[in-house]
């Protein structure tokens, strides 16, 4: 039925000019805004065109599980590059990451650091283990 169609994911955030800031500014995403008042939204483009929308919702909930992983040629350094743009890695119960705050990976499954964004939804960047 849907096959032949194109689809995009969503996320809701409680501060949508703090999020345009984030993933504009401090990740380096194309962020383009639309519509205005209540039904302002942004839309994020990915590499390889993949966008993503982003809206507003007054009594926004962080999701509990990672929204977006980007996958990256070396975690450390992008580790490192989000750190020195004032990201900070998270840590979670029952997951042994590093000092760096990253999961080394291994046996099939990748090498992973997550983060929040200012709304404290969970992305990360992730490297395949070859």
């Amino acid at each position: 039925m849907f096959g032949e169609t194109s689809a995009f994911s969503g996320f809701s955030v409680d501060d949508l000019d703090a999020a345009r800031r984030f993933y504009g500014e401090t990740l380096g995403l194309k962020v383009e805004e639309a519509g205005e008042g209540e039904m302002r939204m942004l839309f994020l483009t990915l590499a390889g065109g993949t966008r993503v929308f982003v809206y507003p919702k007054e009594e926004h909930t962080a999701a509990s599980y990672t929204i977006l992983n980007f996958q990256v040629d070396d975690v450390d350094r992008a580790v490192d590059e989000l750190a020195a743009r004032g990201v900070t890695t998270e840590r979670y119960p029952g997951f042994d990451a590093d000092e760096k705050g990253i999961l080394r990976g291994g046996d099939g499954r990748p090498t992973i650091a997550w983060f929040t964004d200012p709304a404290g939804n969970v992305l990360s960047v992730l490297q395949e283990d070859v």
